[in-house]
């Protein structure tokens, strides 16, 4: 089925609940929305993606709340091929998130990686942190679609990851998807709206 026929929405009269519903629509449809069955399903789906995943430079940072479930990411990303710089906490040397989160931050801002990988107990204090340096876009997310959709609709370039609420093959599940996952990947008929939200985004300076 041609895609471009599946949301005759006009964008530029669209409402936020209009996208919302097509954005999720557009994802299902795209075979971008994660299944409601079992993991397998979800493995098979991801195994079929046509894009694979390139090898990057990623940053990981992560408070004494998560050290675990990042060693266990920064185990994984390494497997996948990628370079990855631990800008910790490390094994026995602690580092609170508003001291290690803004060293991977500026690492994103000198291009020195491409996608930053950031924890704390539960995301939001990372994503704040590292949402304060210009040209940082960081996403605290709860699910493998939410992180799927923070690169689509957003182009987030930090993934935010909570070490009391993720488990640590969950995570690696959303970490894998941040990675693959195209700005504007599944909603092709959104693609203007999305690129042109993010200029907007982009400009506010309160």
């Amino acid at each position: 089925m041609d895609d471009v026929h599946l949301f005759p929405i006009d964008c530029t009269i669209m409402n936020r609940r209009d996208f919302i519903g097509a954005a999720a629509l557009g994802a299902v449809m795209a075979g971008t929305a994660p299944p409601i069955s079992g993991s397998s399903a979800f493995a098979a789906e991801t195994s079929n993606n046509p894009n694979p995943v390139k090898k990057m430079n990623i940053v990981v940072a992560a408070d004494p709340f998560a050290v675990v479930l990042k060693d266990a990411i920064v185990a994984h990303l390494k497997e996948k091929g990628h370079t990855v710089e631990d800008v910790g906490s490390l094994a026995g040397k602690d580092s609170a998130y508003y001291d290690c989160i803004p060293i991977a931050a500026k690492r994103l801002q000198e291009k020195k990686a491409e996608r930053a990988v950031l924890f704390c107990g539960t995301g939001m204090g990372a994503a704040i942190v590292a949402n304060r340096f210009p040209g940082v876009v960081a996403a605290v997310v709860e699910s493998v679609f939410a992180a799927r959709m923070s690169r689509t609709i957003n182009n987030a370039n930090a993934l935010c990851l909570g070490g009391m609420i993720w488990g640590e093959w969950m995570a690696k599940e959303a970490v894998d998807v941040f990675l693959k996952t195209e700005f504007t990947e599944g909603l092709p008929q959104f693609c203007d709206f999305l690129k042109a939200a993010e200029k907007k985004v982009d400009a506010i300076r309160p």
